[in-house]
């Protein structure tokens, strides 16, 4: 039996930050990358090509810093 992927609808997934992140608050996953237990996501800026970085996975799950979802700041309040 296969092992269950984590993260299985990561990529293309959108993303609000709750606060300004490099200048920027919706990103998108471009690629993932399993490294034993852990995967990371790598995410870029909707507005910004040149932003891009690399986060663990498990960070989008923390409402406190990331909402799914494009949201307005209205919504975020």
């Amino acid at each position: 039996m296969a092992k269950k992927q984590k993260f299985p609808h990561l990529l293309g997934s959108k993303w609000t930050a709750t606060q300004e992140t490099f200048g920027w608050r919706h990103f998108v996953v471009v690629n993932r990358k399993n490294e034993g237990e852990l995967v990371f996501a790598e995410i870029k800026s909707a507005c910004d090509e040149s932003v891009r970085f690399w986060l663990n996975a498990k960070a989008l799950k923390r409402r406190s810093l990331w909402s799914p979802g494009w949201q307005t700041l209205n919504e975020q309040i």
